[in-house]
């Protein structure tokens, strides 16, 4: 299986071509990537040296173009796939189906993943996308179980990519509006999910109350670890008390799951963390690639070897076992 890694920056890229990836996936420094946040990314510039880099050690680099356009500003989109084209992306992650469009029509002979964003959970949606644009690969939302996995890549005709560890958003991707409720900026259209531009603390009687736009999303006492404020990961008060009504603050690690992934028939294995430092992608990278090693000499996955790197100190299957049901 290909191990994907981030890149959200031109330091990010070659500490992860040096530990090991197979390929990175970045973006540029504007809306069309959805970690459109102050200090990260790509300019056309540092994307062309960056792939050069990649390039000279077989690793490929795949450009994430995977928001969604808004209405009479195509142009950005049209340019960013056309940049990163002439820079020699291996391929494309889009999201947008006119974006898609352009880019097949374009650039037919350039490799296009459906982006994660565009939420395509079951065969039907994702033999549209391989019908109509030509996509080679699709990259799966985190809401499917490892046995609903196998039987998608059963029925379509591309390659199937899997998140393995980092963020987990409990919602459908592409269709998340929380963010856009508290802030007015869309993770899906503007590219950033609770901006930091947003985020307030402040102490009150003796706890840290955390805030996004007008909204309280927690409150921590002194000794208790304080997470970033995301209404998805926020605790609310309901008839039952206080708690976290849709997901715990914890990071999703499917490390031991490897081998069940491999024989649904995953074709690629995505670590998520654009936003995060050299030292993470390099210990990460580092030890799914020794992982991935073992695999191949019949050794089983280590569990836990990554706590430390996770949200909260705690890791989740997320929806992969779906133990719930």
């Amino acid at each position: 299986m290909e191990l994907i890694c981030p890149a959200g920056t031109p330091a990010g890229l070659k500490a992860a071509v040096e530990a090991g990836a197979d390929a990175v996936y970045c973006g540029f420094r504007d809306e069309t990537n959805a970690r459109n946040f102050p200090g990260l990314n790509f300019s056309p510039e540092e994307l062309q040296t960056g792939i050069a880099y990649a390039h000279g050690h077989g690793v490929k680099v795949l450009v994430a173009i995977n928001t969604f356009a808004r209405a009479g500003t195509l142009d950005l989109w049209k340019r960013a796939v056309d940049t990163a084209v002439e820079a020699g992306a291996d391929a494309l992650i889009i999201a947008d189906v006119g974006v898609l469009d352009y880019a097949a029509r374009r650039h037919p002979d350039q490799r296009l993943h459906v982006s994660v964003q565009a939420a395509a959970a079951n065969p039907d949606a994702i033999e549209f996308y391989v019908k109509a644009f030509g996509a080679r690969r699709v990259v799966l939302p985190r809401v499917l179980s490892v046995a609903e996995i196998a039987a998608i890549a059963h029925e379509v005709r591309c390659e199937t990519e899997v998140f393995v560890f980092g963020g987990l958003c409990v919602m459908e991707e592409g269709r998340c509006s929380l963010s856009s409720y508290a802030t007015g900026q869309s993770p899906n259209m503007n590219g950033v999910c609770s901006p930091a531009s947003h985020v307030h603390y402040r102490e009150q009687d003796g706890q840290l109350v955390s805030r996004l736009g007008a909204f309280t999303i927690n409150k921590f006492a002194a000794e208790e670890p304080a997470g970033y404020p995301t209404l998805c990961k926020g605790r609310f008060q309901t008839e039952h008390g206080a708690g976290y009504l849709f997901e715990d603050p914890v990071s999703l690690d499917a490390t031991t799951m490897l081998p069940e992934l491999q024989k649904a028939g995953v074709t690629a294995l995505k670590i998520e963390g654009r936003q995060r430092g050299r030292a993470y992608i390099e210990r990460v990278v580092r030890n799914f690639r020794q992982t991935l090693a073992g695999l191949e000499d019949g050794l089983s996955a280590p569990a836990g070897d990554l706590v430390a790197l996770t949200e909260g100190q705690s890791t989740t299957a997320g929806a992969y076992r779906k133990t719930w049901r």
